[in-house]
C-alpha cells in the first residue's frame, strides 16, 4: 500500500476517477479535465499527465487496453482503471473527506465524493463537522484568551481569519448535509446528465 499512496497524487486521483467513467487515453483526459475546469483543483500539463499515468501503471492502478491511431495523429495508448485503482480512489476519499487539517485535499475529496455511496459520504461529512466544531471551539477560546491578555490585534490577524473560515465551513456543512440526505439531491448514476456525457464526446475530438 505504500507504493500505492506514493503514486496517488492529486492528479493521479483525478485520472483514476476519470477512468471510472470509461477507458481513455491521456490526451482525452487532459481535454476533459480542462472542459470541466478541473484545473482549478490540480495543475495539468502534458508532462505531468504522462508522468502520472506511468506512475499509476507501475503501481498497478491502471492498465493499457489498446493503442490506436487516428489519421496522421501519433499513436495513442488507451488505459483502464484496475480494481486496485478503484479501491485506491475510494480509500483516498474516505481518508481525506473527514480531515480538517488539509483544506486542499478536502476540496479534491469533495469533488470526487460522488465515487462513494451517498450514505457513506454523509457519515464522513458528519465526522468532519464534529472535528471541525471541536477545532473551531479551540480557536474561539484561543482568541478570547489572547484578547483577555491584551495581545495586540496585529498579532491575531491570521487566527481571526482562520476562525472565520472555520465558522463559514461549519455553516456550509450544516446546510449541505441535510440537502445531501434529501431524496431530491441526485447521486450516483442518476446524477449523470446529457451535458456531462457530451463533455466526454467533446474531449474525444
Amino acid at each position: 500500500m505504500g507504493d500505492t499512496r506514493r503514486a496517488l497524487t492529486p492528479l493521479g486521483l483525478m485520472v483514476l476517477a476519470l477512468l471510472a467513467e470509461g477507458d481513455m487515453h491521456p490526451y482525452e483526459m487532459i481535454r476533459l479535465m480542462r472542459i470541466r475546469r478541473d484545473d482549478r483543483l490540480v495543475t495539468i500539463t502534458n508532462g505531468t499527465m504522462y508522468h502520472t499515468v506511468a506512475r499509476l501503471q507501475k503501481a498497478g492502478l491502471l492498465a493499457e487496453v489498446g493503442v490506436d491511431r487516428d489519421g496522421n495523429r501519433p499513436e495513442r495508448t488507451t488505459y483502464t482503471v484496475t480494481d486496485a485503482g478503484t479501491a485506491a480512489v475510494s480509500e483516498w476519499i474516505r481518508r481525506e473527506l473527514p480531515r480538517v487539517d488539509s483544506p486542499e485535499a478536502f476540496r479534491l475529496a469533495l469533488a470526487e465524493a460522488h465515487n462513494l455511496d451517498r450514505g457513506e459520504v454523509l457519515g464522513l461529512l458528519r465526522q468532519r463537522r464534529d472535528a471541525l466544531q471541536a477545532q473551531h471551539r479551540e480557536y474561539v477560546d484561543s482568541l478570547a484568551g489572547a484578547n483577555a491578555k491584551g495581545v495586540p490585534a496585529q498579532y491575531l490577524i491570521e487566527l481571526e481569519r482562520e476562525e472565520a473560515l472555520q465558522r463559514c465551513d461549519l455553516a456550509w456543512l450544516d446546510a449541505f448535509i441535510p440537502r445531501l440526505a434529501g431524496d431530491d439531491f441526485a447521486w450516483g448514476d442518476h446524477a449523470v446528465t446529457d451535458r456531462y456525457l457530451a463533455q466526454r464526446e467533446a474531449a474525444r475530438r
